[in-house]
């Protein structure tokens, strides 16, 4: 399936993953590569606080701002989503009141769930106002997840009357509907993502009946044939072959085989946890690359949007 076809199937996408596993780069990715397919993307930030900005080299705290060609990073807080919402059903004079006052966090949170809602009804608005052809959210950790997009659900069990309700209803119907919105999990190929990761797909699917789009293992090591080179008389004799024996640095032997070593263990490791996550989940697939660098940027993110866009377009129709 081509990857602009892909992100034209589901007009919302909410990235989600346990903490540390590449969930906002990910996110990031995936804007940069519907946007290089020709699909105008909208990247949520929620609260400012996951650093999109500076993956792409730009300052969001003032507002969006196209951070990419065809990719508009768009800050959303829950307290500007709540100010929207009173203006927009004519209250403006008391929001500017609880703004004066202090007291929009108390009013945000006097019903729980209250912020989850706005900041999902905010993006309804977006996808029903057709601001782009995707929209990507940076979701909350998967620990957060379930209680974020659970939200509406509990919102119908508590409000029977008025707007709230409404926003309820409709950004329920939103989620519930795959041909407008999908959750895409994140994980590593490690043990405890992969267990949280099942959790939260069970969880999301049981009790929410959320689509869920292809599962996204990020961090994987190359897939390398190095068994045979993981001793330095290996590696030396290797490099005879290759006619650069009489080349190589003192102890540099020792290091490439201690290299070696490692991604063939680490490639091991990495090999079981997809089992568990195939035995777990069935759930199509898509791999990133590990990147060897410390920093995100753009020519990083155009990395793993090759690597999504690769990984999309091998998917079967309609998974």
């Amino acid at each position: 399936m081509e990857l602009a076809e892909w992100c034209s199937s589901s007009r919302v996408i909410i990235v989600a993953g346990k903490g540390g596993v590449g969930k906002t780069t990910t996110a990031a990715a995936l804007a940069v590569a519907a946007a290089r397919a020709g699909r105008r993307a909208l990247l949520i930030e929620l609260d400012g606080k996951s650093g999109l900005g500076s993956m792409f080299g730009v300052d969001t705290t003032d507002g969006e701002i196209e951070a990419y060609p065809g990719v508009t990073v768009v800050p959303l807080a829950p307290d500007e989503a709540l100010i929207e919402y009173l203006e927009g059903h004519g209250l403006r004079r008391m929001s500017k009141r609880l703004v004066h006052s202090g007291a929009l966090d108390i009013v945000a949170t006097a019903v729980p769930g209250m912020k989850e809602i706005l900041v999902l009804g905010k993006v309804k608005a977006l996808q029903r106002a057709g601001a782009a052809d995707v929209i990507v959210v940076d979701g909350p950790a998967a620990g957060h997840a379930v209680t974020f997009l659970l939200s509406p659900k509990g919102l119908l069990d508590a409000v029977r009357v008025g707007p709230v309700l409404t926003q309820a209803v409709e950004v329920s119907e939103m989620l519930a509907d795959p041909d407008r919105a999908q959750v895409m999990l994140v994980t590593l190929p490690e043990e405890t993502p992969v267990n949280e990761t099942a959790e939260t797909a069970e969880a999301l699917v049981d009790r929410i009946g959320l689509t869920l789009g292809p599962l996204v293992v990020n961090g994987l090591y190359p897939d390398r044939p190095l068994d045979r080179l993981t001793t330095p008389e290996a590696v030396s004799a290797a490099a005879e072959r290759a006619g650069i024996g009489g080349r190589l640095p003192d102890g540099e032997a020792e290091q490439l085989a201690r290299a070696a070593r490692f991604l063939v263990r680490r490639r091991a490791l990495q090999e079981e946890q997809l089992g568990r996550l195939a035995e777990r989940l069935d759930l199509a697939r898509v791999v990133l690359p590990f990147l060897f660098s410390s920093d995100i940027g753009p020519a990083q993110l155009e990395v793993l949007a090759d690597a999504l866009t690769a990984g999309v377009g091998a998917l079967p129709v309609g998974a």
